[in-house]
């Protein structure tokens, strides 16, 4: 069924028609042309319009990526060198100084693991070494030509015994006395006098001349190790000093507050180094005497004598300075061979004792 609105939209269809015009022949080809470039403009903008767009997208990808990174250096590796070791000395070696690096020399050597008990003194003055078979214990002075010798014969006595001019004289210094050490000049042995009623220190020159200072235990407290000792310069001598505050125990050495020096000529004391422990001897002192070797309650250490400020630890306590910055050692263990090494204790020479004398008592000064 027809509504009068349909029939009205098909009556004015139809005029339309009657009036259109006829279309000219070339219509269709102009318009499949006209088509034909506009599909060409529509691929050729949207190419553009995609260039654009992955431009768009890659460049910052490109531009604001993380760099990749290097792959890692692997450190250097600084290798510590080897010490230099030199050979063992030859079955002469008796005929010639043992020199050791760092300019010192071999001066005593005393067999102790065997019943020999062979013992060797250095002659400065021929250059060699004299074998000793006739007294039980001998201390060569760091220089000159003097011997301290002992004979169990003689308990009380100390004999001199003058390389050079091969003279011996017996002196009894005193009663109750410890090892003696040697000054650094040769001239003078240091005796610790440790009697019930009596402390102190006694000074023997090579004279037979004797001088003894007694010292105030309760001013001057020492437990532990306690003995006196040459300083450096040879006009004093020093006696550790334990702290009273610190706790104190049989497992390990007593703690130190410092060392005490006092005048050989007087037996005044003159000052104290806050050292955390003992020194050696006088070449335990740096030559410039701003650092010096001790045995601290744990291990042996190097120190400031200002402060006692520990530098390093060491590897020995029984160290020699033989230059400004080097230091003369025996190893403590293993071969006991000579080291010459820097202030860390790192082995820089290795000098081997003759086969026989590997494990003998040695004394060693200044060449």
């Amino acid at each position: 069924m027809n509504s009068p609105l349909d029939e009205m939209l098909r009556s004015a269809v139809r005029d339309l028609a009657d009036g259109a015009a006829p279309a000219p022949e070339d219509l269709a080809s102009r318009a499949l042309g006209r088509g034909r470039r506009l599909r060409r403009r529509r691929r050729v903008a949207a190419t553009a319009t995609a260039l654009v767009a992955v431009v768009a997208v890659t460049l910052p990808f490109v531009l604001l990526r993380p760099r990749t990174a290097p792959p890692p250096t692997t450190p250097p590796v600084t290798a510590t060198p080897s010490p230099v070791i030199r050979s063992a000395p030859g079955p002469n070696w008796s005929n010639a100084p043992l020199v050791l690096p760092g300019g010192w020399v071999v001066t005593s050597l005393s067999e102790v693991a065997s019943s020999i008990g062979r013992s060797y003194l250095l002659d400065r003055e021929r250059g060699r070494y004299i074998a000793n078979g006739r007294y039980d214990a001998v201390l060569p002075a760091p220089t000159g030509s003097l011997v301290a010798v002992w004979d169990d014969d003689r308990p009380r006595q100390v004999g001199l015994v003058d390389l050079a001019g091969g003279t011996t004289r017996w002196y009894e210094p005193g009663r109750a006395l410890g090892t003696p050490n040697w000054s650094p000049d040769g001239r003078h042995l240091l005796f610790t006098s440790q009697r019930v009623d009596y402390f102190g220190f006694v000074v023997l020159d090579a004279k037979g001349t004797t001088r003894s200072h007694a010292v105030d235990t309760d001013e001057f407290f020492c437990t532990d190790y306690c003995f006196f000792l040459w300083s450096r310069n040879g006009r004093e001598v020093l006696l550790q000093q334990t702290d009273p505050g610190r706790p104190r125990s049989e497992s390990a050495r007593h703690p130190r507050r410092g060392v005490q020096f006092f005048s050989t000529a007087t037996g005044r004391p003159t000052r104290l180094e806050p050292l955390p422990g003992d020194p050696a001897g006088p070449w335990a002192w740096s030559p410039d005497g701003k650092l010096v070797v001790i045995q601290g309650q744990r291990e042996p250490l190097l120190v400031e004598t200002a402060t006692g400020r520990v530098i390093n630890a060491l590897p020995a306590a029984d160290a020699v300075w033989a230059g400004s910055d080097r230091l003369l050692y025996r190893r403590p263990n293993g071969s006991r061979d000579f080291v010459y090494s820097d202030t860390t204790g790192r082995e820089l020479v290795r000098q081997p004792l003759p086969e026989e004398f590997r494990l003998a008592d040695v004394t060693i000064a200044p060449r």
